[in-house]
């Protein structure tokens, strides 16, 4: 057998950079989970770090999703992606699990068809879906599509229905991203009206072309408690159905969907809490 090359200075020295880059990159996010919400200035002076390195540090956190900035000041906050790390991710777990079979039930009574959407990272993420099953879906291998939060009803639901606080960071966070296509939504009476409409009805709807022009959606949320763990989108061919009318034949039943995949996951967290 070979033998591995030596690593040269170079290498060596190159890794040693990395693993500190790493160490330190973890104890600032270990840090920001510990306060709740800080600056970059209270994190250099908090860790003994250089200041122009945590700002590098939270520039690529940023980027891979886990912190978020406020838009209205210098504090930083970290995502419900840092969260997913942990139990987070044993919640998304179980709610994807129990979607699955009332999505079984329950599809074939609203025919068109279902997605089960999780928040990630300023979008929500499809998880579970009956496109492959309704004869009715226009769309194939929806799994893991990312869908933007102010342009869908899914996104919409969300923000309708999750914690304030929570809904400012997100939207911090929109405004930061800057998506053009997102600045019409960012507008805070256009926003208001949304979040009163959206929890008056109990639904969020798309219906203005946003996006997908060829198709709306009407989405409820998954609640666990006071915390939205998911939503439930019904999609339509907008040319086949009006929005009244769908809102008046399904949107009773999509939100029996949600509220049965939550009351099968408060079912799973109480046989667990009993072993």
């Amino acid at each position: 057998m070979g033998q591995r090359p030596a690593d040269d200075g170079a290498g060596a020295q190159d890794r040693t950079d990395s693993v500190r880059a790493l160490r330190r990159g973890l104890a600032v996010l270990r840090h920001i989970n510990a306060v709740g919400s800080t600056s970059a200035a209270a994190i250099a002076r908090a860790l003994d770090i250089p200041r122009p390195t945590v700002y590098r540090l939270l520039q690529t956190l940023e980027e891979e999703g886990y912190v978020a900035f406020s838009a209205s000041s210098s504090q930083v906050r970290v995502t419900r992606l840092s969260a997913s790390l942990g139990d987070g991710y044993a919640a998304h777990s179980r709610v994807c699990q129990a979607a699955g079979p009332v999505f079984g039930e329950h599809g074939p009574r609203l025919v068109w068809p279902l997605d089960l959407t999780v928040y990630e990272n300023a979008a929500m993420v499809i998880h579970e879906t009956t496109h492959t099953r309704s004869p009715l879906s226009i769309d194939r291998g929806m799994i893991g599509y990312r869908l933007p939060m102010l342009r869908t009803s899914a996104g919409r639901a969300y923000l309708a229905f999750c914690r304030p606080e929570e809904r400012v960071m997100i939207l911090d966070h929109l405004r930061r991203i800057d998506d053009p296509e997102d600045r019409p939504f960012l507008d805070e009476t256009w926003l208001k009206r949304m979040v009163e409409d959206t929890r008056r009805r109990a639904v969020a709807v798309r219906d203005g072309g946003e996006f997908r022009p060829k198709t709306s959606s009407i989405a409820a949320p998954v609640m666990i408690g006071d915390r939205v763990e998911a939503v439930v989108s019904m999609i339509w061919i907008r040319s086949a159905l009006s929005l009244d009318d769908a809102l008046s034949a399904h949107s009773e039943a999509l939100q029996g969907t949600a509220a049965a995949i939550a009351r099968e996951v408060s079912a799973q967290l109480q046989a667990g809490a009993a072993e």
